[in-house]
Formats: structure tokens, sequence, C-alpha cells
């Protein structure tokens, strides 16, 4: 296949993706941007465990949800591959072939179907990356999301312990992702690297911390290296659900887990993703 044909057609499928998340979907063609491969993750939220569809594109990883029949849910999420980081894990009883993967504003758990499909997923996205970042273009990001601890893993608030009931509600810490009650987690405050201008809600334990390295930096000392709570958070954060939007009828919605469309390489077949019933 030569050139232009690839290109051409690479174009077409990635018209083709941005209509099936529907008007509220956002432009995914670029010239340069080539979709690499796509599949099916089960992604692991704050409420629950869902499958997405996730495509790797050369440059971005998007993810959206899918139901019955091909249809899409609305609020297509892009990721540049600069601001990803991916963290191998071991299997628990809730996900295996599992593995992490990290952004500035949110880090997440996805699961894969057998281990064969999280290494393809891992190395392909991998690859693109550091493809990515040769050209000295864009940088590496630096700071990333906790991930959330789940609902269900918490019976108590993770700070005063008192039990959780209808009324004393489960909440989380977006600068640590525990599981914290109301009145632990009263105050707000800006993260930058997850919202550059919204206060988000921190619990009374990252709030001392930050007040106290704030008057270490007035000061002029030097604070102290105490041990992250990011070390021993191990679950993913949520999202809220989407609405419903019609599909585009010329996207495969039977595609398996790692479905690979290839890159342009002179001399070499397209590799088109497998057909699964």
């Amino acid at each position: 296949m030569d050139k232009v044909t690839f290109m051409s057609e690479n174009r077409e499928r990635i018209q083709a993706l941005e209509s099936s998340f529907g008007p509220s979907g956002r432009p995914l063609y670029k010239p340069d941007r080539v979709l690499v491969g796509q599949g099916h993750l089960m992604k692991q939220g704050q409420r629950r465990t869902e499958m997405k569809a996730f495509f790797l594109f050369n440059d971005i990883l998007v993810y959206g949800s899918m139901i019955l029949n091909g249809r899409w849910h609305k609020k297509v999420k892009i990721i540049p591959l600069e601001d990803l980081q991916l963290e191998d894990m071991e299997d628990s009883v809730r996900l295996t072939n599992q593995w992490l993967i990290r952004t500035p504003s949110k880090s997440f758990f996805v699961s894969a179907s057998s281990h064969e499909d999280k290494r393809a997923w891992m190395d392909h996205i991998e690859e693109c990356r550091a493809k990515m970042l040769q050209g000295g273009s864009c940088q590496p990001g630096s700071t990333f999301a906790v991930s959330w601890i789940p609902d269900k893993a918490a019976y108590k608030c993770m700070r005063c312990f008192n039990k959780f009931t209808p009324t004393n509600r489960r909440h989380h810490c977006r600068q640590c992702g525990f599981v914290v009650c109301h009145s632990c987690s009263s105050t707000r405050v800006v993260i930058g690297h997850i919202h550059p201008k919204k206060k988000l809600r921190v619990c009374r334990l990252c709030h001392k911390r930050n007040t106290e390295e704030e008057t270490s930096r007035v000061s002029g000392d030097s604070p102290g290296n105490s041990s992250s709570v990011e070390d021993i958070v191990t679950s993913s954060s949520g999202e809220e659900d989407e609405d419903e939007v019609m599909p585009s009828s010329r996207l495969n919605s039977h595609v398996g887990t790692w479905g690979e469309i290839g890159t342009y390489t002179p001399h070499t077949a397209l590799l088109l993703p497998p057909s699964y019933t």
C-alpha cells in the first residue's frame, strides 16, 4: 500500500471515529495524526468497572464508553501521550491483567482480557510516546494525579474513622485519593495540575501538609522528605455517566481488546484489526 492510499484510509477512519461521539465530540483529525490501534478495556471507576473503547494514535490516547449495538456516550476523553505515564500492576480481586494510567488531571486502572493483550497495549503506547518525544517538540509530564480509592473499599472515614451512613456520606480528597467524610474534607484548594482555577476538596491531613510546606517556603526552610500518600493509594478515579448518542455505521463495534491499525511503512501492507464475531 502506498503512502497516499494509507493516509486517505487513515483520514476516513479518524473522521468515522469523530462522528461516532456525536455533536459533543472533539475534532480528532490532523494531517500528521495516525490511528495506530483500537480495542476494548475494562476501566475501574469510583463506583463500578465499565468496558470502554480505547483508540491509540501516534500522539494521543482516546477513550469513550460503548453500549449495545455500537452506540456511544458523549464526552470523548483525549489524553496527550506526553502527559501520560503507565505503571504495571499485579492482579487484584477486582481486576486481572491490569495497569495504571496516570495523567496530570486523573489517574485510573484499566484491565485487558489477557496478559498478551495487556502487553500489546502497554508496549504500543510506550512505543508511540517514545517516538513522539524523540522529536523534541514537547516535554514529558512530571506531575500526575493520584488514583482514587473506590467507595466500596472504605466503610469508615480514612481520617477520623467514623462510619459512613446515609447522612455521613463518602467524599474523596483530590490530593491523596482517600475516602473521607465531609467534616474531614471541608477545605478546598487549587491543585494546579488537576484544575488551574477551580478549588478542589482536600482532606485535613493534606491541607495541614500544604500549609506546613508553604510556611517552610516562605521562611526559606526546606520541607521534610516525608513519605507521600500517593505511594499507598491503589485504586482509580471515577467519572460521571455520559449521555448516549447515535453511532457511526463505519466503525466496527466488535473489535477485540487490541486491534492493530498500523503505521505507514513503504512496501508493507496495512495491518487491519482482526475480525471477531
